[in-house]
Formats: structure tokens, sequence, C-alpha cells
């Protein structure tokens, strides 16, 4: 017989899920959350069920805010805790950890720490730094792989010995290169095959101040032993007399560089030759190049008309002032003394960090020149940097700029004063300050 009442066997059949002693297997039921500190829910009991032996009655749901035991309701928000613990929505738990709480999104916060400024400019100085240094190793290899190094200088003889001046031979050709018809035309360039030297000087780098020197085209020199650029074959000199621009049109700039070194007795260290298209589409990408010129001036040949005074000239008048020669009484004199002029206000107004630290200035004036500048193959940018560098002090006044000292003429040729060459040439290699003057 048993003891126990007969209230547990009359709701056994009310309790499926409670074990292992239903008859019937447990159904899906709804996980409850228990709010801390109370005592777990029936799980499965219904509303109306009378309470179990030795249980206390339990809340109605409005008394703490929960819906309907299987979740479908929302929580209330005014009687109960509002944690979303029906819907199965977690916000923190516990009294003070909901949304609402003080430690919750929505709670009072702390004052907001003050910028950290030195962080700050640090990053966006190094960010600075970093785009700087790779904007100028790209524009250097771009730079680079434009240059045509096409002059080997190491295949001339016989050489003088260095001096302590870097000393650069420009020169300036009537090469037409890549030029259209309408190029032709408008730059009054002719048609002529080949090329020829337009202008030449040297420019000596020095401690002591920059030099310019002019060498007119019309210079009486002698040809020596050579070995040629294309046949590598030796050409023994035979005393010929000719004028300098003949030795380039003879057999090219190595020819000329031999010749000039011969002359002189000057080391040329580099070599630099642009073109007529490339002299002027560099100065149209720096958009014209300022000049004062003293006395007005017209040539049909070159395409000359100018007017005196300060003018800005573009590419096409650029080349014709470089040029003219006709116009003048000195011929050549004169002409050389304009090249180094505008050579000089050229270079003044592209080596300045207007041009140099902006890309849109910099770009096209690197592209406009490099793709017609021929230069010897030991040649760098830092070189061709320094040059201009040096071109920039002449015309500001910390150097010198002056013609071959002239003593006289030859059959048409100017003949160079020997002992005023010797002396220019010394004070050069010893890096000492040029006293000598030309008198034309």
């Amino acid at each position: 017989m048993s003891d126990w009442p007969s209230a547990r066997d009359d709701d056994r059949g009310d309790r499926y899920g409670r074990g292992s002693a239903g008859a019937q297997p447990e159904g899906p039921q709804v996980m409850r959350h228990v709010q801390r500190g109370q005592a777990p829910r029936p799980a499965n009991r219904r509303r109306d069920a009378p309470p179990r032996p030795g249980v206390p009655p339990q809340q109605s749901p409005g008394h703490d805010g929960y819906g309907s035991y299987d979740g479908s309701q929302v929580p209330s928000q005014g009687g109960g805790r509002g944690d979303g613990y029906n819907t199965g929505q977690v916000y923190g738990g516990g009294r003070g950890g909901g949304q609402g709480g003080p430690g919750g999104p929505t709670g009072p916060r702390g004052p907001r720490p003050a910028p950290n400024w030195g962080r700050r400019i640090k990053i966006g100085a190094i960010t600075v730094v970093s785009v700087l240094v790779v904007t100028s190793v790209g524009t250097y290899f771009w730079a680079d792989s434009k240059v045509r190094r096409e002059v080997d200088l190491s295949k001339v003889i016989d050489r003088p010995e260095e001096g302590d001046c870097t000393t650069y031979l420009v020169v300036g050709s009537d090469s037409r290169e890549g030029m259209t018809a309408e190029q032709k035309k408008q730059l009054h360039t002719g048609s002529a095959e080949g090329k020829r030297t337009d202008s030449m000087m040297i420019l000596a780098a020095c401690g002591s101040g920059n030099t310019m020197v002019s060498l007119p085209r019309d210079s009486d020199v002698e040809i020596p032993t050579f070995v040629g650029s294309e046949s590598g074959k030796r050409r023994e000199g035979q005393g010929r007399r000719v004028k300098l621009n003949a030795a380039y049109a003879e057999d090219g700039p190595q020819l000329l560089v031999r010749t000039v070194e011969h002359n002189t007795g000057l080391r040329i260290d580099h070599y630099a030759e642009i073109g007529f298209a490339g002299f002027a589409n560099i100065v149209d990408a720096l958009g014209g190049v300022e000049l004062d010129i003293p006395k007005a001036f017209k040539d049909k040949k070159s395409g000359a008309d100018f007017q005196a005074g300060k003018q800005t000239l573009n590419g096409s008048q650029a080349l014709a002032f470089v040029r003219t020669r006709y116009a003048f009484a000195g011929s050549d004199l004169d002409r050389t003394k304009n090249q180094q002029k505008f050579l000089s206000a050229l270079a003044s107004q592209a080596a300045t960090p207007g041009t140099i630290l902006n890309p849109f200035s910099l770009y096209p004036t690197l592209g406009a020149g490099l793709d017609t500048l021929v230069v010897d193959k030991d040649m760098g940018l830092f070189d061709l940097a320094e040059m201009f560098f040096a071109m920039k002090g002449i015309s500001g006044g910390e150097g010198k700029s002056m013609n071959m000292p002239i003593s006289g003429s030859r059959g048409g040729n100017l003949v160079w004063d020997k002992s005023k060459v010797d002396e220019l040439v010394k004070q050069i290699k010893n890096d000492e300050k040029v006293t000598v003057s030309s008198d034309r």
C-alpha cells in the first residue's frame, strides 16, 4: 500500500517532461529565463493549474513585467524590469546592467579625453614626408629613364689632366629631329638634313665662382688625331685648321670634345646637347622666359622681330633670339652674348622652387626637354641639376660670362688670343677666380 497522497497520482498526467516518470516522451519546450534571486518557474504549468503542495504561489505575469511563459509577449515597459529576457535578447542582465541602466549605452558617460595633437601632428608629418619621398623617387627614375646617354667620352684619346672644377661642354644643335613640316616653318629652321652646332660654350662649375665661356662657331681650330666614333679607326691629324663647328659636322660630339680639349688644354667632364625642338618646348613648358632686350632688332632668316625692353618670349621667339646673327655688326660674337644671356635667364627661371617643387610645372618641363637632350654616358640627373644651378648662379651675379678671347681673324675665322686662353684655362683648372676678360 502506498503512503503517498492521492493528489500526486492525480496530477501526474499533467507533468510530462519532468523526468522519466511520464509515460509519454517530452515535447519541445521553450527555455525560460529566470530572474536573478527568484526560484525557477515551472516549465510547462498551465495558468489555471492548482499549485503544487509545498510550493508558494507565483506572481502573475503583470507583477514582474514578463509576458507569457512562451516568450510571445513584449516585456512591460512600466511595471517590469524590461530586461527583454523573455524575447531571447540579452542587454547586460540584472538590475542596473540593462539598456537603460547606469552602465548602459544611454547612461551617463565620463568626459571625452582631449585629442592628442602631438600624436596627430607626428602622424601627419610622417605621411607628408613619405608621400614626398615616394614622389621624388618616382620622379627621379622616370626622368632618368628619359635621358639620352649617347656620347661615350671614354673613346676620346689623349685627354688633358682633370682639374678642380667640373666642366661641361654645352651645345645647341640645329637638329630638326622629330619636327613636323609645320613646326619647321613656325620656328624658321629650314629643312636641312643632318645636324650642326648652332652654339657651343664651356661651363665651369667652381668653388671660386662659375664661369661660362662661349666658343664662337667660326673659331679657327686644329683638328687633332682622333678615333672615329663609328668606325673605331684612328685618324691621324694633319694640321688641318677649320671652323670649330666643322669638327662636329665631321664626326659628331666625340670629335668636338677632342678638338676643344686639344685647342684649349682643358678637360671636358660632361657633354650636353639640345636640339631646336627641345629648346623651344622647354621655354613653352615654363610659360615663357622673361628677358630684357636692350635694343630692337629684326632678322628674316631666324624670324626675329623684337622691340627694346622687358618682355616674355615664347618657344619660337626664344629660338629666334638665340639664333640671330646677321642683325648684328659683330655677327657671331654678338650672337654668343645673346645665347649666354638667354640661357642664364632660362636656368634662373627653371631652377626655382616654384618649378622644381610643383609637379604641374616640373613634369611638363622635364618631359619637354629630356626627350631631345643628349648627354654623355656618365652624366646623371644630379650632374644636370648642377649644370642648371651653375647657369642660374651666373645670371644672379655669382659668376662670370664671357666670349673666348679673340686676337684677330684668319681667312674669315676668328683666332683665339693664346696667352689669354692659357691664363683662363689655368685659373679654371686650379679653381681660381677668373680675372681674364674678353675684348669682344
